[in-house]
């Protein structure tokens, strides 16, 4: 993936291709789907590719993603997001960056609500099984078979790839974000799930 510059003068131009991206992927991903069901099991799995760069949070809603962070995800660095339906029943979540901070661990998961101005507004992490105690920091729930963690480690151009697969599918309309978090996922009682602060935030719309 290319670096970006992102100026005051391609904020709507960057903004509004990232968004005509994810409605041409989203698009095509309703028409596989949508042809898939009557298929044979050799037939292909419907998925969708979100791909994007974050932009300032002043943008937020109308962005794809937005960082709160600049320092840690600048502007104009990349994402993209690939939501895979597995044939067995279950869900392949990939996760990509490009241009954020060197050398370092994030944390990622995806998460309820899409995201706002606020890094609280994408909601929780998105669970199969609901804790019936939020904030969910119990590792009989907040763990990586229950939730999408997509943590991932930064190399010196600050790109990273990451690969979660879990033996379920989302409901339909919960999950809708990902989001990155400062610091590795934690998993020990009392703090299982938990990764610091929202750093950025972004749209997808899975299946």
């Amino acid at each position: 993936m290319p670096r970006h510059k992102f100026t005051v003068m391609n904020k709507g131009a960057l903004v509004a291709a990232a968004g005509v991206l994810a409605v041409a992927t989203g698009a095509g991903v309703m028409a596989t789907a949508g042809a898939a069901e009557p298929q044979k099991a050799t037939g292909p799995v419907p998925k969708i590719v979100v791909g994007t760069v974050f932009a300032p949070v002043s943008l937020a809603p109308y962005a794809q993603a937005v960082t709160y962070n600049t320092d840690l995800v600048p502007v104009g660095a990349r994402v993209q997001v690939k939501e895979e339906l597995r044939r067995s029943g279950g869900t392949r979540i990939e996760l990509r960056v490009r241009d954020l901070g060197e050398n370092r661990v994030y944390g990622a998961h995806v998460h309820t609500k899409p995201c706002g101005k606020l890094p609280a507004d994408a909601g929780p992490h998105y669970q199969d099984k609901p804790d019936p105690v939020q904030p969910s920091v119990d590792p009989e729930f907040a763990n990586p078979r229950n939730e999408v963690w997509l943590d991932l480690t930064t190399n010196k151009d600050g790109s990273a790839r990451s690969i979660a697969t879990v033996d379920w599918r989302f409901r339909e309309g919960g999950a809708r974000s990902v989001v990155l978090h400062e610091m590795a996922t934690s998993t020990h009682e009392g703090h299982a799930g938990t990764a610091g602060a929202r750093l950025a935030c972004v749209n997808v719309p899975f299946m």
